[in-house]
């Protein structure tokens, strides 16, 4: 057959494509099933730990077993991501209810990564086996072909508790998200069982039984009052904050101190070290200065960080500052998104409930059908067992006179008599009516003879009674609706008692977080910063203590106020300001802060001009001159902004700034004279008179004129009030600026040649 080429538009195949690989992401990895609650990954690993027999009254296996086994049968991803489900099924401090029972080292609630799959063991929790892969056998959900269909596995795992809400669930699929609080086991089957009585429940109805999330942290929820909301729409926020006590001194010198013993349930993980370190930059920022120590405690018997306070201090203002200012209150976005009906779909928390509810009553519903199937075989044998104890000299008769298992059984089943030797005529005429089932057939010819003891008969009877007994429980069950609810709430109320537990979270209407700042005792203090770019403050007699010291290690020595700002000028042309709040109060021999992490400057395509304290700027002007000899004066006020980082002068293509000089004073006041140098040493001196103010936004006039490969190399101010130079070395000889003739702006100048 020859080639046809189909010729179609690129964008159509991009786009069908991206699209068959966004659902395939959404449905089959990333999203849970509104059903069962799991993602794809999570249903496999559990249905290969109960192939594999990993029961919870069966020893522990080790886990690289379970991922191979999940991975070779059911789940073709890398082994990575199939350890990291199992890992977190077991974590309690992650999910409601956990549903591995691990051995050995599955990580920490402070982040700790668990050991690698080789050391660590695993099996089936009790209520995994319970509640998740019960009845697996009886038909209860449909089975599928595995990838290489060489493997049946179930479409969804037969759950019989709404486990969407119980462990609930987190996922990033391509487009959208899902994020799910854990909600407490007792209070979701009181749900569950208060809409099995009422359908039409209100949102508000299904609260007074599943009050609201509950988080295995513990923690609060200070935002009850949005629950309602949340639980109707399926999206939100919770304001989820750590519980925090105060713990008296044990003595009179003591110190009280401040322990946290519950966290929220985002702090999980790194986000603990994170906290104690901002708890250390609240004291070093100086936000408060009543923390003495911070210490974590924390051990496998519960979190416990211990924050020590000065005497005195107040505890409430501290853990209104701890709530502000760090991670100790934080915000679960809540996003119900899961597949439903074999797509994504937002869910309210009564969708949920009756989703998962529909699906719980379509187990029942085969589950009793398989075991009604059942018990009808069973009650067509045992009639015809029962028949066969009745005429059993005659089914003796048929036995002893028959040729082959087939005579036999064609004369149970259709009175064929024609080649069985029979005693008498009698006895034949008996046999032509028999009519067994090819069931009871079966059954009669396989029976043994201890069978036909009495009490074996009565036995038998009693068996028969039972069947019936369980076929018309199963018959109600199934056609009524009534007698199907009441199987639903016992089983929810066998796994309450068997499996629930106390509620973890407290809910509360909170009010914000409120801190009463001190008010700043304003002071002067001394920036300093070295040649390597590294930054902090001293107190004045730290300065004046050691004043040769200070002079000879820092290259930016700048008095200001603790309250303003240092603005920084670079030779790109921007002008980056830091608080002079946010640099550190450091001692002689401390290294400090590079200043790179205070702003937006960045030193590796950048250098500092000039430094200037905020006060200083309002009150004077600045000249500015480029590379390619720009040369303007603009008023300082305009640099009086709030931003981190603005657009201090505009330069031409590949110009640069070479200086900046802060002037003080107003325009008629100011007198000297401008020194340019060029890289091919000219020297150009005019009058600062000349120099015409303009906005920060223009590029100024031309302070010399240079030939093409020329630009200028070095700038200073002659006969001013501020840095005032009156001669310099060039040439190993002294050049007394005095001396240069005085010509216009925009003239070449003189070139010094000795």
């Amino acid at each position: 057959m020859a080639e046809q080429i189909i010729k179609t538009e690129f964008s159509e195949v991009m786009q069908k494509s991206y699209i068959d690989y966004a659902m395939s992401v959404i449905t089959q990895r990333a999203l849970p099933d509104v059903r069962d609650g799991l993602k794809p990954v999570q249903r496999r690993v559990l249905y290969a730990m109960q192939e594999l027999g990993l029961s919870s009254d069966r020893p522990h296996r080790k886990s690289a077993r379970i991922v191979g086994d999940t991975m070779g049968k059911y789940h073709p991803h890398g082994d990575s991501s199939i350890y990291e489900a199992l890992v977190v099924m077991e974590q309690e401090f992650k999910k409601g209810m956990p549903l591995v029972d691990g051995h050995g080292n599955f990580g920490s609630i402070e982040g700790d990564g668990a050991a690698a799959m080789r050391y660590t063991e695993a099996k089936l929790e009790k209520f995994t086996q319970e509640v998740y892969l019960k009845d697996l056998d009886k038909n209860v959900v449909d089975f599928t072909m595995n990838f290489d269909e060489t493997e049946r596995e179930p479409v969804v795992l037969p759950v019989r508790i709404p486990n969407l809400l119980i462990n609930g669930a987190e996922g990033i699929a391509v487009g959208m998200t899902t994020n799910i609080p854990p909600h407490n086991l007792c209070e979701v089957a009181d749900g569950v069982m208060a809409y099995l009585d009422d359908p039409d429940i209100t949102t508000e109805g299904l609260m007074e039984y599943i009050q609201g999330p509950d988080f295995p942290t513990g923690g609060l929820v200070v935002n009850k009052k949005d629950l309602r909301e949340i639980y109707e729409t399926g999206v939100g926020k919770l304001k989820l904050r750590g519980k925090v006590e105060v713990e008296a001194p044990k003595r009179k010198s003591g110190r009280e101190k401040l322990v946290i013993t519950e966290i929220p349930y985002t702090m999980i993980g790194a986000n603990i070290g994170k906290f104690i370190s901002d708890v250390v930059g609240l004291i070093e920022n100086r936000v408060t200065g009543d923390i003495v120590d911070v210490s974590n405690e924390s051990s496998k018997e519960g979190i416990r960080i211990v924050l020590e306070l000065k005497k005195g201090a107040d505890p409430e203002q501290i853990t209104n500052i701890l709530y502000k200012k760090t991670r100790l209150e934080d915000t679960f976005g809540v996003n119900m998104l899961a597949i439903a009906d074999g797509k994504p779909e937002l869910l309210s928390l009564k969708e949920i409930i009756a989703r998962h509810t529909a699906f719980y009553k379509e187990i029942l519903t085969r589950k009793y059908e398989t075991l009604l199937a059942k018990e009808l075989e069973q009650k067509e044998i045992k009639e015809g067992l029962i028949k066969a104890c009745d005429i059993i000299d005659l089914i003796i008769e048929i036995l002893r006179g028959s040729n082959s298992i087939k005579e036999a059984k064609n004369c149970l089943i259709h009175g064929d008599t024609g080649e069985i030797r029979f005693k008498t005529k009698k006895s034949q005429k008996e046999a032509s009516r028999l009519s067994f089932t090819e069931k009871q057939a079966t059954a009669i010819l396989e029976m043994r003879l201890y069978r036909l003891i009495g009490l074996e008969i009565l036995a038998l009877q009693n068996e028969y009674a039972e069947i019936l007994n369980k076929i018309k429980n199963y018959q109600d069950i199934l056609d009524h609706p009534e007698s199907m609810k009441r199987v639903m709430k016992k089983d929810l109320k066998k796994i309450k008692k068997d499996f629930g537990f106390e509620r973890k979270t407290q809910l509360v209407n909170a009010k914000a977080a409120v801190i009463q700042e001190k008010p700043l005792e304003e002071k002067e203090v001394v920036f300093v910063m070295d040649r390597f770019g590294y930054a902090k403050v001293f107190d004045l007699s730290t300065v004046e203590r050691n004043t040769d010291t200070v002079y000879q290690e820092y290259k930016t020595i700048i008095n200001c106020m603790n309250t303003e700002k240092i603005a920084f000028f670079t030779d790109t042309g921007l002008m980056h300001q830091v608080k002079v709040l946010d640099v550190p109060v450091g001692r002689l021999r401390d290294k400090g802060t590079p200043i790179d992490n205070l702003c937006n400057y960045d030193s590796k395509s950048e250098q500092i001009v000039l430094a200037v304290p905020e006060h200083l700027l309002s009150m004077g002007s600045l000249l500015f001159v480029t590379e390619q000899s720009m040369v303007k004066l603009v008023d300082g006020q305009e640099y009086l902004v709030s931003k981190k980082t603005v657009q201090a002068t505009k330069l031409s293509e590949n110009d640069k700034v070479r200086a900046v000089f802060m002037l003080s004073g107003k325009e008629e006041q100011r007198s000297g004279y401008v020194i340019m140098q060029s890289e091919e040493g000219y020297f150009l001196r005019f009058a600062l008179q000349e120099v015409t103010y303009k906005k920060k936004g223009a590029l100024g006039l031309q302070g010399m004129n240079l030939s093409d490969q020329d630009s200028v190399s070095h700038v200073y101010l002659y006969g001013t009030m501020e840095e005032s130079t009156d001669s310099i070395m060039y040439k190993e000889k002294e050049l007394s600026f005095g001396k240069l003739r005085l010509m216009k702006h925009n003239s070449k100048g003189v070139k010094v040649r000795r």
